[in-house]
Formats: structure tokens, sequence, C-alpha cells
């Protein structure tokens, strides 16, 4: 492409992936996070829960002395406590909806445009049940959001069966739940990871092409799944081109190239798309994260 990518994108990197130590909600979120909000690459940036009120407050302010996009991801906080919002129990499941609430409070706090958050495991026996009562679950998250603005609920598409076994993907299953929340709630929409896609076992356009519809927001990275001895085996986002890695600039520009068909680079909107790549023990975080502005600047060069 030779016009600039931010006439499509909001470019982000996943704050709580790129500096792992920061993703329980606590450690050294201001000092990581003022790396990424002093780097003029990224206009947006995805954050997580912050436990600290007051660390909350200057997170804020820097948030919004920085001129970015804020996206809030609630992932990591639903898999550090075990909540599961497809949960087949009533009462737990009521528990994990004013968790999230809770977080949909914080996002609105830090002037999030939305929040992310993922399906958890579930028995293949009862896998309409757990559907049915994700669906619930949605329904109700996406109502809280309306009544807090203009704010957005997104589900991201995981695996099943390798390392999260997410009740949602694959793609067609996660077009037939959007399908349906979109029925009643504008506000919601899907993210799908390109880190994700070796796991599903889904090519670019099998994983985008049916939830074209519904996708708001997508995630790059790389995965290993051919070897189990592989310390990144399964969903760890290790850096692009890791040795017995899935992704690096030609499967970015191959996702590229699909969400161009769909419409998804759309200057009109500009949706986000952010890194979501994790160091590996041993590495630097920052030299992982130049790497990745590498691939991606690479890919749209040659898109």
């Amino acid at each position: 492409m030779n016009e600039p990518i931010y006439k499509y994108l909001k470019i982000g990197t996943i704050h709580f992936m790129s500096f792992p130590e920061v993703i329980g909600g606590e450690g050294p979120i201001e000092e990581t996070l003022k790396t990424v909000l002093e780097d003029d690459y990224f206009n947006a940036v995805e954050i997580t829960w912050i436990k600290d009120s007051e660390v909350r407050k200057r997170v804020k302010n820097m948030l919004k002395d920085a001129h970015v996009t804020v996206a809030y991801g609630a992932q990591p906080t639903l898999l550090r406590t075990g909540l599961n919002p497809n949960d087949y129990d009533s009462e737990k499941r009521k528990q994990v909806v004013a968790f999230l609430k809770e977080r949909i409070d914080e996002a609105c706090e830090l002037e999030a445009v939305g929040l992310g958050f993922l399906s958890r495991q579930y028995d293949e026996n009862r896998k309409e049940e757990a559907y049915k009562a994700l669906v619930e679950t949605t329904k109700e998250l996406c109502e809280y959001a309306k009544s807090r603005g203009n704010f957005m609920i997104e589900l991201e598409v995981f695996d099943f069966d390798i390392d999260k076994k997410s009740l949602i993907g694959p793609a067609d299953l996660a077009a037939r739940f959007a399908a349906e929340i979109r029925k009643e709630y504008d506000n919601f929409g899907l993210i799908v990871d390109l880190s994700h896609l070796p796991l599903t076992r889904e090519t670019a356009e099998q994983a985008l092409l049916p939830v074209k519809d519904y996708l708001t927001h997508v995630h790059i990275g790389n995965a290993v799944v051919k070897d189990k001895n592989h310390p990144a085996y399964g969903d760890k986002h290790p850096m692009f081109g890791i040795e017995g890695g899935e992704n690096d600039v030609e499967e970015v520009i191959e996702f590229l190239r699909v969400l161009k068909d769909i419409g998804f680079l759309n200057p009109e909107k500009r949706p986000i798309l952010s890194f979501e790549v994790s160091p590996m023990p041993g590495q630097d975080p920052k030299i992982v994260l130049a790497s990745s502005k590498r691939v991606l600047n690479e890919a749209w060069a040659r898109l």
C-alpha cells in the first residue's frame, strides 16, 4: 500500500502483553505504559485492570495527554480469576456479570472506547447450554454498556481445543453468536487475532470472511503449534518469526489482504489493529515491540 497505514487503521499494542509483568493489574504499570505512549508509532493502546485507584487516576491523565485511542482488555481478568461468562451455574454467571460490569466501569473511567472479553471452557456434551449462557451474559453486558454511553463490547475469538479451549471460535460459531447478539445490540463486535488462526486451524479467509459483518477490532501476533515441547507452544504470543512459529511477514500480508478485501480497512471508521506479542524469558520487551513494528511496516509496504 502506498498510502500511510494510519489512513485506514489505528495502530496499537496490548500493553499487558508487551509488558506481561503488569497483566495482574499491578507492577510497573506507569513506567511501562510510558514507553508505549512516548512512541508516536502508536495512536492506540489496549490496557487491562489497574487495581490501585490512584494509579488509575494517573494513568487516565497519561492516556489523555498522549492523545491515543484506548481499549480495555478484560481477558486477563477472567483468566486470572477463573470466572466463566458461559458458566452453567446461573448464580456463578451472575457473579461474572457483576465482575465484568465493574471492569466496564473501570474502562469508562479510563475513557476507553470498548471492552474485550472471551468465552471460557465448556463441556462438549453441554455445548449448546454453554452457548445460551454466553448469549445471556453478553446481552447483559451490552445493555449495561449502552447505559454508559457509546461503549462497545467485543468478544475475542480464541482456540477451542489446544490452549484456552474456549467456547468461541471457530469462525462459523463466532459468526452465529455475533449475529444473535447484533439482532438486539449494535454495540457488539468480534475481535479476531492472527495468532489464534494456527490454533483454530483456519486460514485468514476462513477466519475472517464468515465474521466480516461483525468484525470491529483485530490483533496480530504469532503462535507455535507443531512442537508441544517448544517453550512458546500454544497461545503464548511469541515474537514474529520465532523458530518453530507460524506467523511472520508473509502471514501478516495475507491477513491484511483479506482485511482489505472485506472492507475492514476503512478511512471513515479506522478500527484498531494491535500487536499481541509477548517477550519470552530473556527477551527485551522493547526490542520485541520494535521487531513487531518492523514486521507490520514491511507487510504494509508489500500489501
